[in-house]
């Protein structure tokens, strides 16, 4: 019989010190470096009343056994929380504190950690997904997103236009994202893609995460690859569609699913979306990117820190 793991703060198995946040389903994008919970003061020692008829030691001593007794109890208490806070997925975190866990907070500053655990204004030709162990290299020309809306690990162009179905709204040429598979998901990459295509062209293409129909409305699509694919020395398979827009060129999307290259190896997937038309970046380069996955520490690429891929 499993048992649900409570959100919270949890050690980071794929970086050392850190912590990341369980959100009772599944791993987010939020980390922090290891706090050690605070130290609690102790209620102050007093000398023990003589009690009538026994010695001062018998009292002590009998203060000190219920005492022992009591941290005995308190400690296989929690000792037996977490055995039972295994998830469904074998994993078990390890509480650092028995405090109500509460959701990490945005911060501002220019050192606020970005999603993927990095300070802002490191490497900007990278994106790491320490979840996963991978990183992605950044083109000339495209940015990563420190914040993003639906907090997943994105980088888009850095040029912007007005959306052709909702002017008030700017668009992006080309848009990558990262996730972990969650359990709602299928168990095998090709089940995934193929479901995962569907939800990707819908978020890309018909509408945004407020439900703006910013390039007027899905209108059809046609399936241009379906294929096994190699991906940091794993094997992934990726679906790759071209979409037809109520408005503008339409665009491409792909929806590339993998094993993770740490932990127990769950699957990643990446969404790639890419505008048509002579505006949209080179069809090709959803292709560049795969191969410029890397596993974090790759000996080769330096995990692909310090790359440079044309758009």
């Amino acid at each position: 019989m499993s048992y649900p793991t409570p959100p919270g703060w949890y050690p980071d198995t794929a970086v050392p010190g850190n912590e990341r946040w369980w959100d009772g389903t599944s791993w987010t994008a939020h980390t922090r470096p290891h706090a050690a919970a605070p130290q609690q003061p102790g209620p102050e020692r007093t000398a023990s009343p003589a009690v009538p008829g026994r010695g001062s030691g018998g009292g002590s001593g009998r203060i000190i056994a219920l005492v022992v007794a009591g941290a005995v109890v308190v400690g296989a208490a929690v000792t037996g929380a977490v055995l039972l806070g295994r998830d469904d997925g074998g994993q078990q975190p390890q509480a650092r504190s028995s405090g109500s866990a509460k959701p990490p907070a945005a911060t501002g500053g220019d050192d606020s950690p970005s999603p993927d655990g990095s300070p802002a204004g490191d490497d900007p030709t990278v994106l790491v997904d320490q979840l996963n162990g991978i990183t992605l290299p950044i083109p000339d020309g495209w940015e990563r997103v420190e914040r993003p809306v639906d907090e997943l690990l994105t980088m888009r162009t850095a040029d912007t236009y007005s959306c052709p179905g909702a002017s008030s709204v700017m668009c992006y040429h080309g848009t990558v994202t990262t996730r972990t598979a969650n359990g709602n998901d299928a168990t095998t990459p090709e089940k995934i893609a193929e479901h995962d295509i569907v939800a990707a062209a819908d978020r890309a293409y018909d509408e945004d995460v407020i439900g703006r129909p910013v390039h007027g409305g899905l209108m059809s699509h046609k399936q241009t690859a379906a294929a096994p694919v190699s991906v940091a020395g794993r094997t992934g398979y990726l679906v790759r569609w071209k979409v037809v827009t109520g408005k503008g060129p339409g665009g491409y999307v792909q929806s590339l699913v993998f094993p993770s290259a740490v932990g127990s190896e769950s699957l990643v997937v990446v969404r790639y979306a890419f505008d048509a038309g002579p505006d949209g970046p080179r069809l090709s380069l959803m292709d560049t990117l795969t191969q410029g996955i890397r596993p974090i520490g790759d000996s080769e690429t330096n995990g692909g820190v310090g790359s440079s891929v044309a758009p």
